[in-house]
């Protein structure tokens, strides 16, 4: 079954962009604990080129997303983070093109 999120009262997503400038073992493994561990995280990628990683997050709103920030903030040492809010949905599917 296949859930409507802003049904839910979850009305924004954010594709959140990070970079780090760290690259030890420790801190990924703390970074990957931090992003299982919360629920509004729905997809991460790890990425080729100037951004490390993308999240897909799901929120009620621009301050669940703070919320959601400043705990990851708190948890794990970040250099850089840019939220992009998506303004519609155009296509998602789970549709593999076989």
């Amino acid at each position: 079954m296949i859930l409507d999120p802003q049904a839910l009262g979850f009305e924004a997503c954010f594709f959140v962009l990070v970079r780090t400038s760290e690259h030890e073992a420790d801190w990924q493994e703390r970074f990957l604990q931090a992003l299982r561990a919360r629920p509004e995280v729905m997809e991460a990628h790890r990425l080729a080129g100037d951004i490390d990683y993308i999240l897909k997050v799901r929120v009620a709103n621009a301050r669940a997303y703070d919320v959601f920030y400043q705990a990851l903030i708190s948890e794990v040492k970040i250099y850089n983070v840019t939220a992009l809010l998506s303004m519609e949905e155009i296509k998602s599917t789970t549709m593999l093109p076989l």
